[in-house]
């Protein structure tokens, strides 16, 4: 059997390294593996499909894969999961001290299909009763102005959301013409020391924490996918990618854990992660379906309940069928 030629798009992950580099192989596959910019593997994607397997914000990933007849589908491998209480950036001169403040507020983030305000607009529902027409929405360029929408959206009705074209959330939340910025990174003006900018939760380390011994959601930010013609022609493609993606972040995880052999140059982060993998139940970056139901569920909900996703998916839905059959000698 002639082995499958794929292109393979991510950012350079060290999770990914040992199956970029070779050092691990997917069965019957020979790869080229791009490393790129996340803002350009999404955009780059999603408009053209210019790759066979790629890195995808899980926001836009649920947009597309639950449209009639997608022509993609997910593996269950995370790129990049981040909790977000550190997101919240407020202008001091707004007077917002908590969360609950923020209703009847203004609140912009980068797009509104951004998997970090989507994990946050959904947790201001729940938890606080600040629903998505209780704030008015901005989308904005993080730091610069221009970015756009990538995906179609169908808003609820009752959301109020204004696309600025000429000026950053960064720009925004400094001068006080938003009284909060909801984004994935720190906007400039919060890292160069505006007065007015900081963040809204501080103790946001404590919080996630509690959080996660609450919920079991550990937040997914980045997901893997592949074109469905691909395993049209060749079903067996995506287990044998998801096996070389445990095995290659099983040995990231190996050196983190081993003060002998990490890669990082930091004091104590062996020490840290240790800590890390017995508060995350033994794996502190699990892959699989059932690993993260919880958070596959809230997301799939959050989605579709924020005008992204055109259908509340179950989490198997998304992923190829029989991916996670348990293989036993």
């Amino acid at each position: 059997m002639s082995r499958v030629k794929l292109t393979i798009a991510t950012t350079d992950y060290d999770h990914f390294r040992d199956f970029r580099l070779g050092l691990v192989a997917a069965e019957g596959i020979d790869h080229n593996w791009l490393t790129l910019g996340h803002h350009e593997i999404f955009a780059r994607f999603t408009f053209d499909r210019e790759w066979d397997v790629s890195e995808l914000s899980f926001a836009k990933f649920c947009a597309q894969v639950t449209r009639p007849q997608t022509d993609i589908i997910g593996l269950p491998v995370v790129c990049s999961r981040l909790f977000r209480f550190s997101s919240f950036y407020v202008n001091k001169t707004s007077g917002i001290k908590s969360a609950a403040d923020l209703k009847g507020k203004t609140i912009g983030s980068p797009e509104w299909a951004h998997t970090a305000a989507v994990y946050m607009r959904g947790w201001l529902n729940d938890e606080h009763g600040v629903r998505l027409e209780d704030v008015h929405w901005y989308q904005a360029g993080a730091n610069e102005p221009g970015r756009i929408e990538k995906v179609e959206l169908d808003l609820p009705r009752g959301v109020q959301l204004t696309r600025v074209a000429d000026k950053s959330l960064s720009g925004m939340i400094a001068a006080g013409d938003i009284d909060c910025a909801l984004i994935a990174r720190p906007p400039n003006s919060f890292l160069q020391g505006h007065p007015d900018v900081v963040r809204l939760f501080p103790n946001y380390l404590e919080m996630e924490e509690s959080y996660y011994a609450r919920t079991r959601v550990w937040p997914i930010m980045h997901i893997m996918c592949i074109k469905t013609a691909v395993l049209d022609e060749h079903p067996w493609v995506a287990r044998n990618l998801y096996n070389a993606f445990v095995e290659s972040k099983r040995r990231s995880i190996e050196r983190l854990l081993d003060p002998a052999v990490s890669r990082y140059p930091l004091p104590w982060l062996p020490t840290y992660a240790r800590k890390m993998r017995d508060m995350l139940d033994g794996d502190p970056f699990p892959y699989g379906i059932e690993e993260n139901r919880p958070t596959l569920q809230q997301f799939l909900r959050y989605t579709h309940e924020q005008g992204i996703a055109r259908r509340r998916a179950a989490p198997e839905e998304i992923f190829p069928k029989g991916i996670m059959t348990a293989v036993k000698v």
